[in-house]
């Protein structure tokens, strides 16, 4: 499913124009990377969690040429399923 998908479909579920779906799609977005990049985790219960995780600066390797190079430490954004999404797959 893309985004067009997701919309169309939150919006025959809730009863919205797509239109009104694709603002209120693009505003749970936004929350949750506002939150993530200001280091707040968001908690959905029953959904999961996003959270941020630190990845130290590392070496690595070009595949092409081999030659070592530097990776820099970042920020990664982390998603964990809660148990209502995990039984709800499974």
């Amino acid at each position: 499913m893309n985004k067009q998908e997701l919309i169309s479909s939150v919006a025959d579920a809730a009863g919205l124009s797509k239109a009104d779906a694709s603002k209120a799609c693009e505003a749970v977005f936004d929350t949750i990377t506002g939150a993530l990049a200001g280091g707040t985790e968001v908690r959905l219960v029953g959904f999961g969690t996003f959270s941020t995780t630190h990845r130290k600066a590392s070496t690595g390797r070009n595949p092409r040429t081999g030659e070592a190079m530097q990776i820099p430490a970042s920020i990664q954004p982390k998603f964990k399923a809660g148990k209502g999404l995990k039984d709800a797959v499974n």
